[in-house]
Order: structure tokens, then C-alpha cells, then sequence
């Protein structure tokens, strides 16, 4: 009895491993941004809020193609707590307003106010934390002991606080909010950018632009801060929603916006009194502000999913 040591290999050419091991090397690798993009285009959460935001911003921008009534005028006492009729589908407020205009002219506000809110934060808080976290020694410790200070204060509560200085409480208006939201929220931001920042600067590329002549500060501008702002766009998108309801809480409790300017902190404060009666008073602007803010929430968690690096490597 013979024994046969003798083993069967395939040729190359008859194995899936060329197809598999293929690699065009005539394609330029896809960046951060454009692979981000790639992945988000096919996430039906992204595409979902996407719409939902484009929406609103339509709807803040043109609220006169929405609704032909004014929401300050009309008020009838007649109409007060009214159920839907023509033209009215939402009905009518407790002073006989039309709550679907209100609705509508209500987007405004509270987007301009987000939207204001995140870009001052974005300038205060990337600006502190690039500093620091490029250049770090002592103006890193100031600008991090500073930032400590802010941190500390719970936004709404330190909302409540400065709004009561007479300065703030005889100029109530939209740019008196954005600049209190901004003074209490740019630490969260300054430390993310200042944690990206030292990541980066070390970096190889930046190694090189320094060994080619690039100044310092140049470095940091052309080279660091590209490389650094995924998690700032991520905050930032998240932290969009949470201005809103900030901006619906200080309005609710009276300490926001003016009176004269329509809000849907405002209209659910207003509707208080009809909430056992009439409760969809307070349904209809309570279900705007909780559509807007869901919009940007799933907004940010689809642009944190297709820039976090760990989900690059799979």
C-alpha cells in the first residue's frame, strides 16, 4: 500500500483571490469629507432630517407662502379657544389668534437663534481652543481656567441669572439671547477643539510645513485646523437643537425673547391656561419645537457616524 503525499493547488489564475486582492491604483484615495459624504448620502436617517431641516429653513425664511394670516392680527376674542375652521386648521388661541400662523412665524425665531447661537460659539470656542491647544504652556492654562469658570455654570440657570441684570432685562431682544447662550456654551466647544488640535499637531504634515518655513501661527491655520474640525462640525450640529430648546425655556419662563416677537416658548407659556381644556393650544407649537430639535439631533448623530475615524478602518 502506497501512500500519496502529494497536494493539489489550484492555479492562481482558477482563484477568486485577484478579484479579491485587486486594488486600482490609478484612484486617488477618498479624503475625510468626501468618504463622509459617500456614507452619508446613503443613511436614510441623514437624508430623513436633512429634508425636515431644509424644510424649516424654507419655512423661516418664506413663512408668507405658509400662512396668509398674520399672527398678530385678526385676534378675535370671538374666536377664543376655537376648534379648526377653514383656513385655521390648528384653531385658535385663548385671545383668538390663529395658531398655525403663529406655528409658522414661530420658525423664525427660534432658527435665527440657534443658528446665531452655534456660530458665535463656533468662533469663540474654536478660537480659544485652537490657541491653547496648539500653543499651550501658560496660555493654555489661562484659557482653560477660563473656560472652568463658564463650564461651571449650568446654562439654563446662568441664563436665568445674567437675563435678570437690568441691561439684559431692558433690551430683551433675538441678538440678547444668542449673546447669553453664546457666553455660557463656548467652553464644551473650545475643549473639543483644543483635544483635536493636540491630536493633530503632531502630526507628519505638520511636522513638514514647519520644516518647509511655514510659520507657526500659518501651521495652525492652513494645516492643524482642517484636520480638526470633524468633531467641532458634530458638536456643533448637536448642540443647534439644544439652543433652540434654550432659547423655548428662557422665552417659556418670560426672560427671552420680547413679547412682540413670535415664539414658540411664548405660545406654549400662553397656552398654560388651556392645557386642561384645550390642550392642542399647546400641542401644536410643542410639537414644532420637538420636530426641529429631533431634525438636528438625528442630524448629528449621522454626521458623528460617518466622521468617527473607527468607522473609517472598517
Amino acid at each position: 500500500m502506497t501512500s500519496n503525499n502529494s497536494h493539489f493547488v489550484a492555479p492562481i489564475e482558477e482563484t477568486p483571490l485577484q478579484a479579491t486582492d485587486a486594488v486600482k491604483a490609478d484612484q486617488a484615495p477618498l479624503s475625510l469629507w468626501a468618504d463622509a459624504w459617500r456614507k452619508l448620502r446613503r443613511r436614510p436617517l441623514f437624508i430623513i432630517s436633512a429634508l425636515l431641516i431644509l424644510a424649516l429653513i424654507v419655512i423661516a425664511l418664506f413663512p408668507g407662502l405658509f400662512s396668509s394670516v398674520p399672527p398678530n392680527e385678526g385676534c378675535e376674542l370671538a374666536n377664543s379657544e376655537g376648534g379648526p375652521t377653514a383656513g385655521h386648521p390648528f384653531g385658535f388661541t385663548f385671545q383668538g389668534c390663529d395658531v398655525y400662523s403663529r406655528v409658522i412665524h414661530g420658525t423664525q425665531a427660534s432658527l435665527s437663534v440657534g443658528i446665531l447661537s452655534v456660530l458665535c460659539v463656533i468662533i469663540i470656542g474654536v478660537t480659544f481652543g485652537a490657541l491653547a491647544g496648539f500653543y499651550g504652556g501658560w496660555l493654555d492654562t489661562v484659557l482653560a481656567r477660563l473656560g472652568d469658570i463658564f463650564f461651571a455654570l449650568p446654562l439654563i440657570l446662568g441664563a436665568l441669572v445674567i437675563t435678570q441684570l437690568p441691561v439684559f432685562r431692558e433690551n430683551k431682544s433675538v441678538w440678547t439671547v444668542v449673546f447669553v447662550i453664546s457666553l455660557l456654551a463656548w467652553p464644551q466647544m473650545a475643549r473639543i477643539t483644543r483635544g483635536a488640535v493636540i491630536e493633530v499637531r503632531n502630526a507628519d504634515f505638520v511636522t513638514a510645513a514647519r520644516a518647509l518655513g511655514v510659520s507657526r501661527f500659518g501651521t495652525l491655520v492652513k494645516h492643524v485646523l482642517p484636520n480638526a474640525l470633524a468633531p467641532v462640525i458634530v458638536l456643533a450640529t448637536l448642540e443647534l437643537g439644544v439652543f433652540i430648546v434654550a432659547e423655548a425655556t428662557l422665552s417659556f419662563l418670560g426672560i427671552g425673547l420680547p413679547e412682540g416677537v413670535m415664539s414658540w416658548g411664548h405660545d406654549i407659556s400662553a397656552a398654560q391656561t388651556s392645557i386642561r381644556t384645550h390642550p392642542q393650544i399647546m400641542l401644536y407649537p410643542a410639537a414644532a419645537l420637538s420636530i426641529t430639535v429631533l431634525s438636528f439631533i438625528m442630524l448629528g448623530d449621522a454626521v458623528r457616524d460617518a466622521l468617527d475615524p473607527k468607522s473609517r478602518q472598517r
